[in-house]
């Protein structure tokens, strides 16, 4: 059986794998390398170096996390919107968790594919908050506040941080959900400056 032949996309794709199978924390030249079937030297006509190996998973997993919440998104608006962009939020780290964790990669300004990923991923989150009215800079605290919602119930939970509750996580989740809604509602707007 011959391999793939080796591309920046198969090398990049093998790595996010390899993260989702062992963490992204360990991701290494040398783990990827040995996955292909091949010397470490191989790899960097394709990559400078470690970080940038990253920064590829890291543009691939927001890629795809953009792609999927354009998806969910499509025809949704409000309340639906919201629910919808978590849902694929949370699908994508329980059958994903090293590339989850890869998309919140500090990438440096160096990085330009992995800057676009980020961009299209901020910009369906935005798309979110349309529904709401926000003017600024209320948006981007909405955009901060929702994010960090979402991240944190997201990672506690791939992490095993709420399997010693009795609580249905699933109903937590909704309760979350609801109440970024109600916020978003209800909260007073920041007067003009």
């Amino acid at each position: 059986m011959t391999r793939p032949a080796l591309t920046a996309e198969h090398l990049t794709r093998t790595a996010a794998e390899l993260a989702d199978e062992e963490g992204f924390d360990s991701l290494t030249v040398s783990a990827v390398a040995r996955r292909l079937g091949v010397k470490d030297p191989s790899l960097y006509a394709y990559i400078r170096n470690a970080r940038q190996l990253k920064a590829r998973v890291a543009a691939l997993a927001l890629g795809e996390m953009a792609d999927a919440a354009a998806e969910a998104l499509a025809g949704r608006s409000g309340r639906d919107a919201l629910r919808a962009f978590a849902d694929a939020y949370r699908d994508y780290a329980r059958r994903h968790p090293g590339r989850f964790t890869a998309a919140r990669f500090d990438l440096g300004a160096a990085e330009a594919e992995a800057e676009e990923a980020a961009f299209r991923q901020s910009r369906m989150a935005r798309a979110v908050l349309r529904a709401y009215g926000l003017p600024e800079p209320d948006e981007t605290d909405a955009l901060r506040f929702m994010t960090a919602a979402l991240a944190g119930f997201v990672t506690l939970e791939t992490a095993g941080g709420f399997s010693r509750s009795s609580h249905e996580t699933d109903a937590s989740w909704t309760w979350l959900l609801d109440t970024i809604d109600f916020a978003l509602h209800n909260r007073p707007r920041t007067p003009a400056r």
